[in-house]
């Protein structure tokens, strides 16, 4: 390879929000019902049927902008978006284009070298997710489930700043622990309430003009988004070096196999033909609101892991690993209420119960010892 050339990312992660019923109606969001049991005329996109914005939605969003910097759309409008597909009951997404609820944010991340770096974020939209489609290979059909269509999402635009996989996975950790703190959702990739496409282009070394970007989707996990951005990173670089142009598509990756395939060719705005949404009127959100929310607004993980290391006297090693983890946080603070002894207690947390978490494949969201039994246990 005679050339040089550089990795230009950016992301779209869609985060389901963690209200008990969908965005525009009161059918219930919670998981694992039988098939098309949490539904009603709005969600299944009846004619006739209206919809009515939930509030919580619009809260959780404002409490997510603030908390990445970003700018408030004081006056914000929903829009369709539209497409046909069988899991989309309305043939149209009821989404934000023109007017998002946020713009203009940033989050700040550590890079590989150890050297702060700003992402920015383009905008914060709401959203509505779409149904799920169950391929029965047996029958040789598609089936569809709808309680997943009318789940409220945000979807989380950044701008194009990252340059490798190990900024992406800072990225993406930096927003998940930000979202959590803010009990706006357990952002678990695995299961589908966390979901980041990568937009990925490749560009020779000092060029300031972007290359032509693919998107890539069906990455569950950091570890697949690494191997996904490193595959796609070489895929291009090798059609360039033939003579071959990058085609703008939208992209499968195949973790197993290690290699992505072409879903369909990568749409732009237009070609989704959207248009203002005639039945849900504008939100004012008014400098009242924005105040409460930013009151409201709990102590992130930097902040935690500074008060940590002053108040109870850890070390920045053990208040990061507590601090990485809000169930891990919580944990610590109410066994410390509890009358336990901080640096013993953080280091029974940290040492012996991260190593069981790890044997055993969980999480500490999943600890079912209460407080009190190890403030007991580490007088």
């Amino acid at each position: 390879m005679s050339r040089q050339y550089e990795t230009v990312i950016g992301l779209e992660v869609h985060v389901e929000l963690a209200t008990k019923t969908k965005i525009f109606c009161s059918c219930p969001t919670a998981f694992g019902g039988a098939p098309n049991t949490h539904t009603c005329p709005v969600c299944t996109g009846m004619p006739g049927s209206l919809p009515v914005l939930n509030k919580q939605v619009v809260e959780y969003a404002l409490a997510v902008g603030l908390a990445t910097n970003c700018e408030i759309n004081q006056y914000c409008k929903f829009d369709r978006k539209n497409y046909f597909y069988p899991d989309n009951p309305q043939n149209y997404q009821i989404s934000q284009l023109y007017l998002p609820i946020c713009r203009h944010g940033w989050v700040e991340i550590e890079t590989p070298s150890g050297v702060a770096k700003k992402v920015g974020i383009h905008e914060i939209h709401m959203e509505e997710d779409a149904g799920k489609l169950i391929h029965d290979e047996w029958e040789d059909c598609s089936l569809v489930d709808y309680n997943r269509s009318g789940v409220p999402l945000i979807e989380i635009v950044s701008e194009p700043d990252m340059r490798n996989a190990q900024e992406v996975i800072a990225y993406l950790e930096k927003l998940r622990l930000i979202i959590q703190y803010l009990g706006a959702s357990d952002c678990k990739l695995q299961e589908g309430s966390m979901r980041a496409d990568v937009n990925l282009s490749v560009r020779e070394a000092g060029s300031r003009e972007l290359g032509t970007r693919t998107e890539m989707k069906n990455l569950n996990s950091f570890k697949a988004i690494a191997r996904a951005i490193e595959g796609e990173r070489k895929r291009q670089i090798e059609r360039l070096e033939e003579g071959k142009r990058v085609i703008q598509e939208t992209r499968r990756w195949d973790d197993n196999k290690e290699a992505s395939h072409v879903m369909r060719s990568k749409e732009d705005a237009k070609d989704y033909r959207y248009f203002p949404d005639p039945d849900l009127p504008p939100i004012d959100i008014s400098d009242a609101w924005i105040a409460s929310m930013r009151a409201a607004q709990p102590e992130l993980k930097k902040a935690k892991s500074r008060r940590y290391q002053s108040e109870y006297g850890l070390s920045a090693y053990d208040a990061d690993i507590l601090t990485g983890d809000k169930a891990l946080a919580e944990l610590f603070e109410n066994t410390i209420k509890a009358g336990a002894a901080p640096k013993k207690a953080a280091n029974w947390l940290t040492g012996e119960t991260l190593r069981l978490l790890k044997e055993k494949e969980s999480e500490a969201s999943k600890i079912t010892f209460t407080a009190s039994g190890i403030s007991y246990r580490t007088p």
